[in-house]
């Protein structure tokens, strides 16, 4: 019994002696590198509607309430609110890299160093696009970071933040990289890092340290139910916020480039209904008329393969490529059409207003005045389109869905949808569109492409086995 204890622990002391040995060691790291993190407060005056002092107080389930709260006289008042991030310097002459929503709207922006010391500093620069900003102090001889380079890390290699989560200064959290090139909703330019550090409100803008003190990314979001870290955070790219600094710096502005069209994810059943060999690459659901593309003679139902040189993998990988693409120059883009592959050239356009949405006429609700209803083989119901529909969508032909049934009810296509092609032939008729669908063998899938609300999308079908 007693050798067994002791072999018992022996064994735990060499196993913890192993597993301690494996883990890593931060303290040089952070040693070396943590006094050129600062923290960022800013300030900034907030204009509040206040009721006016003469109206009683009347409690809301009081059926005055909404007489008093909608017409007693409103007295704005301003009201001073304050914010709390992170940053890091990036030049010993005070030049400081942080979120551009730290500094948004911000009054006053006050810079502090682990040392105390602290600086009013000035926004060089912001791009909420990528979420990054270029702020200045007046100061000298600051220790600085030092760059790396974010495209050679590896998933599962460690990673360290520091930063000011709730306002804690020089707060530092470890973990490792979950994933690269992650795209997030409404952020098509940036290929975020994803880390499960954990990274809570006040971390933003600081950096995101490799093992060797390098940094690679600016910790920018989470995904949270809570409003706190739920072990997954993003951080922008050290090469993707440098490119933004430089054009701060030298021009004042970020200029993107663009081509001028709608891409979607090619599905399985997509690159089976266009012949594609494999998955991959950005379908183009609709192509803006005058635009890159369009002179360039991209069409709609094309999957963009290459794009100067670079791989398209996934439709989330065109628009940072294209984005990071000079406008005015000349690219070559290889592309998927008719079961084969074709090379053009295009010249990039530019993103001129970042808020600027295309809109486009609205479709009339309900089945085509006049027109009726009829069954296609693929179990759709559709009416053709009058020309007041045809005015108001602007296209020269297409059939609205007013049912689904068979194999079409358990498609991605939508009762209101407007079927504009089939893979790349133009529907202008319903009769057409039964002589198109004859030649589709059963059980083949196809791509049609809809209109839906205000844009266009290609969904797939299948054909009946029989």
């Amino acid at each position: 019994m007693l050798r067994k204890l002791v072999f018992f622990a022996l064994f735990g002391l060499f196993a913890q002696t192993v597993f301690a040995n494996n883990l890593p060691d931060f303290t040089d790291l952070v040693e070396k590198q943590g006094p050129a993190v600062v923290n960022v407060s800013t300030t900034q005056t907030v204009r509040i509607p206040q009721m006016f002092q003469g109206a009683p107080n009347v409690p809301e389930n009081d059926p005055f309430y909404d007489f008093f709260h909608h017409f007693a006289p409103q007295v704005p008042q301003e009201q001073e609110s304050q914010s709390l991030g992170s940053g890091f310097i990036i030049s010993a002459d005070g030049y400081i890299l942080t979120n551009a929503h730290v500094v948004d709207r911000a009054e006053k922006i006050t810079v502090r160093l682990t040392d105390k010391r602290e600086f009013k500093a000035k926004v060089i620069g912001a791009d909420k696009r990528t979420d990054v900003a270029l702020l200045k102090i007046e100061a000298t001889g600051l220790p600085k970071v030092t760059l790396g380079n974010a495209d050679q890390v590896k998933v599962g290699e460690w990673v360290l933040a520091i930063g000011s989560p709730f306002g804690f200064d020089s707060s530092v959290t470890a973990g490792i990289i979950s994933a690269k090139g992650r795209s997030l909703p409404q952020e098509n330019f940036v290929p975020f890092i994803q880390t499960d550090v954990a990274i809570n409100p006040g971390n933003s803008g600081g950096p995101l340290f490799n093992m060797k003190g390098e940094v690679i990314g600016i910790n920018s979001q989470i995904y949270s139910r809570s409003g706190g870290y739920m072990g997954l955070s993003f951080s922008i790219p050290i090469d993707v916020a440098m490119d933004v600094v430089h054009q701060l710096r030298t021009t004042g502005k970020v200029t993107r480039g663009r081509i001028g069209v709608t891409v979607q994810e090619v599905t399985r059943e997509l690159a089976d209904s266009f012949g594609l060999p494999k998955v991959g690459g950005a379908l183009i659901s609709s192509v803006e008329k005058g635009g890159p593309a369009d002179k360039a003679g991209v069409h709609p139902s094309d999957v963009i393969l290459k794009f100067d040189g670079k791989a398209v993998n996934s439709s989330a990988d065109l628009p940072r490529i294209v984005a990071a693409t000079k406008p005015g120059s000349k690219v070559n883009v290889q592309l998927w059409r008719k079961g084969g592959t074709k090379d053009i050239s295009l010249v990039i356009g530019e993103i001129q207003d970042e808020n600027a949405v295309a809109q486009r006429g609205n479709r009339s609700g309900g089945s085509a005045a006049g027109s009726s209803e009829s069954e296609t083989r693929l179990g759709l119901v559709v009416s053709e389109l009058n020309d007041q529909q045809k005015a108001e969508l602007q296209v020269e032909g297409g059939l609205i869905v007013e049912d689904l049934k068979g194999s079409a009810a358990h498609s991605q296509l939508q009762r209101g949808d407007v079927i504009l092609a089939v893979g790349n032939i133009e529907i202008h008729s319903f009769n057409q569109f039964n002589e198109v669908l004859k030649q589709v063998p059963h059980g083949r899938n196809i791509a049609l492409l809809v209109r839906r609300s205000e844009g266009t999308v290609y969904v797939s079908i299948k054909m009946d086995e029989k």
